[in-house]
């Protein structure tokens, strides 16, 4: 299976003002009261203290890096990684959704603006300073939601002006590089099958004591199973065939599983437990 015909690479870069400031009066004031060489401490004051909003948007454009991440595989060390062609139309559909909410977040943000910086002012009392607030505007342009979709470079095109030797060594080098970024990529499915398969295993183990405190089991265990062997079936862009017998072990031993049977019987837990970890064994993770 080729990888440019089964992947695309995707960049998600999402900013937020951090609405964070170094207050070199404060600092100073830290430093010299505790007797201290000036670099000992730091006053850094959140511009925006007793408001929610603007760390409402910080934890949702967290949300969506986390998102972006689950439905893709590492590729470069930072910025582009590999996503499953497969994918891509449902990908694409939940990003304009988180976008848009993105930006809406935003212009409420800015809209309140002025009413959060007033309060603001309420709770940072001494530390308040209004030359510390930029304008609206430029807030604004702290902002920004941005994704770019390219091909896969199987194949170096170096159309440069160099001896021959040094330029098969920069294809050469090129190949190597790609080789060891596909392994990487696809040593993330091998690595969230073998968390999900190992988190089900320690679940499903009983020791004497047990019935004392007696454990809580959740419809995750089997949920988050379930949908990692779909997810399974886009991010094996390599057509890895160990992975997708390990994938299929995985879904027919959760297949007809029930959370309620599972609490209330020692042999179901003791069954299920048992196929995992005979996957577990079969595979060199």
């Amino acid at each position: 299976m080729s990888i440019t015909s089964s992947a695309v690479l995707t960049e998600l870069n999402i900013s937020v003002w951090t609405a964070n400031k170094l207050d070199k009066g404060a600092t100073d004031s830290v430093t010299n009261n505790a007797y201290a060489v000036k670099d000992a401490a730091q006053v850094r004051k959140n511009l925006m203290a007793g408001t929610h909003q603007r760390k409402g948007i910080a934890d949702y454009a967290a949300s969506c890096r986390l998102w972006h991440n689950t439905q893709t595989l590492p590729w470069a060390d930072k910025g582009a990684r590999l996503m499953p062609t497969s994918l891509f139309l449902d990908y694409k559909s939940e990003v304009n959704i988180r976008r848009n909410t993105f930006h809406k977040m935003v212009d409420q943000f800015i809209q309140d603006y002025p009413a959060l910086v007033r309060t603001a002012h309420n709770y940072l009392g001494n530390l308040f300073n209004a030359e510390d607030y930029p304008d609206a505007d430029t807030v604004r342009s702290k902002f920004g939601f941005r994704m770019v979709f390219s091909p896969v470079p199987e194949s170096g095109d170096f159309r440069l002006d160099l001896p021959a030797q040094e330029l098969d060594e920069m294809k050469q080098g090129y190949e190597d590089s790609f080789k060891d970024r596909l392994a990487d990529a696809m040593k993330e499915p091998w690595d969230r099958l073998h968390k999900t398969l190992t988190t089900i295993s320690e679940k499903l183990t009983d020791v004497d004591g047990d019935e004392e405190t007696k454990k809580r089991y959740h419809d995750t265990l089997i949920t988050n199973a379930q949908s990692l062997c779909g997810m399974l079936t886009h991010l094996n862009v390599a057509g890895d065939p160990k992975l997708e017998q390990a994938r299929r072990d995985l879904e027919r031993t959760m297949a007809g599983a029930d959370i309620e049977v599972i609490k209330e019987s020692a042999t179901e837990r003791a069954d299920i437990k048992g196929k995992v970890d005979a996957i577990l064994k079969q595979y060199d993770w």
